[in-house]
This record gives C-alpha cells, structure tokens and sequence, in this order.
C-alpha cells in the first residue's frame, strides 16, 4: 500500500477515534445522572448505558485508537517525517507527537472510568465530566493546528490561544449548568 494510502486510512481512523472519544464521556456523564433517578429508572437506565458504552468503546474507540497508532507509525516511517523529527522542522512533529501520547493517556483514564462505572463505582460528578470531555477537544484543536499550520504559528501564540480556549469552555461549561439549574 503506497504512503498516501496509510496516511488516509490513518485520517479515517483518528476520526472515528475522536467519534468515541468525544461521545464516550456523554454516555458517562448520563450514567452517572441516573444516579439521581428512583431505582427501577436507574435500573434500566444504567443497564441500557452499559451496553451502549461497551459496543462504543470495544466495537469503534479500543479498535479505532489502535489503527491510528499502527497506521501513524506506518506513515511516520514510510513519509520523510522520521528524518526530521529531531531537527528544527520536526519542532511541530515532535510537539504533535507529545500531545498524542496525551491523548492515549486521555484514551486510558477514560477506560479507568469507564471500567469503574460498569463496576457501579462513580468517583466523578456529571460537573466533573463534563470538563474531562473537553481535554479531548484541546487535544485535537491542538494537534490539528500544527499538523496544518506548522510553522505559521509560534509557540506562544499557541499557547495563549489554548489557554484562551481552555477559558471559553470552562464558561461555557458553567454558563451550562446554571441554565440546567434553573
């Protein structure tokens, strides 16, 4: 299979990976919020969660997360992107590849809750939750940005638009619940 090809199979991949990982913590957060419903609710509600969030996470996330490692280290390997790495114009790569074995961390603490959850064990609030989700969504701003604009953005005009979007989204996450409360 030539390079382009890995390379869009990997696109494809990381796709439905980020699919399952942003839907995932939904699902979460919904069965921890059945948590406050009378027993029988809860019951079928939590039993109807489980399921979904196993077909989710083994049948589209687990799968789609090890194809895009195989499939990136394909083209990492087959692409000119392993002899630059570790120059100056591999800074992007490098960066990039940081903030993937994040988003594998984001991936495995996420399976920790998930595991945690079937077992009947709920360490996090819905509030909680909900602003685990959004690392998911930094991580691909982030990684999407030097993957395309690379060398058209400095540093710390990164950093200072990805503490401005952590900002935003914590207010809107708050906004949120004071709208949920009321």
């Amino acid at each position: 299979m030539s390079y382009l090809y890995f390379k869009a199979v990997h696109i494809i991949f990381v796709v439905t990976w980020f699919a399952g990982l942003f839907y995932m913590p939904r699902l979460l957060i919904y069965n921890v919020e059945a948590n406050d419903k009378e027993p029988a609710v809860k019951q079928a509600l939590q039993s109807q969660f489980g399921i979904m969030m196993k077909r989710l996470w083994y049948g589209i996330t687990w799968p789609s997360a090890i194809l895009t490692l195989i499939l990136g280290l394909s083209v990492l390997f087959k692409g000119p992107w392993a002899g630059i790495l570790l120059h100056k114009e591999g800074l992007w790569l490098l960066l990039k590849l940081i903030l993937v074995v994040f988003l594998y961390g984001y991936h495995l603490y996420t399976h920790r809750i998930f595991k945690q959850q079937l077992r009947g064990i709920f360490t996090l609030s819905s509030q909680q939750l909900r602003m685990w989700n959004e690392a998911a969504t930094l991580l691909l701003i982030s990684i999407v940005m030097l993957v395309v604009v690379k060398h058209g953005i400095s540093l710390v005009w990164g950093l200072v638009g990805t503490v401005l979007l952590v900002i935003i989204l914590m207010l809107a996450i708050r906004i949120y619940k004071r709208l949920r409360n009321n």
